[in-house]
């Protein structure tokens, strides 16, 4: 079968198209992903203002479109902490379904962090023992730690690369001020948290799941993504600790010349470090690895156990009509066919925090 999965996030819209069944890994088909923060489109209350919802309910049916014309069967569509967190979420997500058909499920930060952790759970494997997983996004910091695949402690933390960047950093390159305040601020606010973990116990694998460890493992000198998803990658803390005073005397633009930072990720990149330098400081690592797969690929294995016991997919609501369902486009239609989108449970074990 051919699944969808779109993921509003923080710093990226993403539509990713994979052929899979019940009991295999995964492949990847196609995928159709923008550029969009959409911390930048917040006013001053908190609310995301009309452009950014625009932008987003011209992304959402662009996917939809794109998933249909390549025959997806079962789409799942989420979002995470910017439509989570934005005062006017509700009302952002009943637009988003009235303009586009598309039913965004909201992901808490707790299952965010526990569907990364299932991910990562299925890439390693039982051998991996106790596994600690860290996932910096544009807008929040989630933490996972258990011995079975789902955590037995979820934690998601305000510590994202964009909002950390839009909050502390304004000067191009920062202050210096600016970033011992923001390395205090960071600490502080990882203190509670790191000590909550502890009393679990060590971990013997620390994963990064997240295209910001990615971007830094890549500055540190790992392979690149052209080099496959089964290369080995690592992020050393003394590598990050050098690139992060590094990175913090480099304007935005000169980012750009480092291997694996893209224009919409130069400008936070720095914020990133810092919370992955002080993250592995403070759980005591001298390192962690890179997986390849995080919350995307979780939500995808989750539907496919989910049909083991459900069985095969009805069939989309247009197939057998004698004809296409049109898919709105801000007031007109297409004539292409949708597939069937669907919401799964999320389970989460153990304790969690947001």
């Amino acid at each position: 079968m051919r699944l969808g999965v779109l993921d509003i996030g923080s710093n990226t819209v993403h539509l990713l198209l994979v052929d899979a069944h019940p009991g295999a890994r995964p492949v990847a088909f196609a995928s159709h992903k923008r550029p969009l923060s959409l911390v930048q489109f917040l006013d001053a209350e908190g609310n995301i203002n009309d452009a950014g919802q625009h932008e987003l309910i011209e992304f959402v049916l662009e996917a939809w479109e794109f998933a249909a014309r390549h025959k997806a069967e079962d789409l799942l569509a989420f979002c995470t902490s910017a439509i989570r967190e934005a005062t006017n979420g509700v009302e952002v997500l009943a637009r988003v379904k009235h303009e586009t058909t598309v039913t965004l499920q909201e992901l808490t930060g707790s299952e965010e962090a526990s569907m990364t952790f299932f991910a990562v759970r299925r890439w390693y494997g039982w051998g991996a023992g106790p596994i600690l997983d860290l996932d910096i996004g544009g807008g929040s910091f989630e933490m996972a730690f258990g011995q079975d695949e789902l955590p037995e402690l979820a934690v998601s933390v305000p510590l994202g690369a964009s909002r950390l960047t839009r909050d502390w950093l304004h000067n191009d390159p920062p202050t210096a001020k600016s970033v011992k305040e923001l390395r205090k601020y960071i600490r502080n606010t990882l203190k509670p948290v790191v000590r909550e973990f502890k009393q679990l116990g060590r971990a013997n694998l620390v994963a990064g799941t997240s295209k910001t460890f990615r971007s830094l493992a890549r500055i540190a000198g790992a392979a690149p993504s052209g080099a496959g998803p089964y290369v080995k990658r690592e992020l050393h803390a003394t590598d990050l600790g050098l690139w992060a005073q590094r990175i913090s005397a480099m304007t935005v633009e000169d980012r750009l010349y480092l291997p694996g930072v893209s224009d919409a990720r130069a400008a936070q990149i720095l914020a990133g470090a810092l919370v992955a330098e002080a993250a592995l400081e403070m759980f005591e690592f001298p390192s962690m690895e890179i997986c390849p797969w995080a919350l995307r690929e979780g939500l995808i294995l989750r539907r496919l156990d989910q049909l083991i016991f459900d069985g095969p997919l009805a069939p989309a609501p247009h197939v057998g009509l004698g004809g296409a369902v049109p898919v709105p486009r801000l007031g007109a239609n297409t004539g292409t066919a949708a597939p069937a989108a669907v919401s799964i449970p999320i389970p989460i074990a153990g304790r969690q925090a947001n």
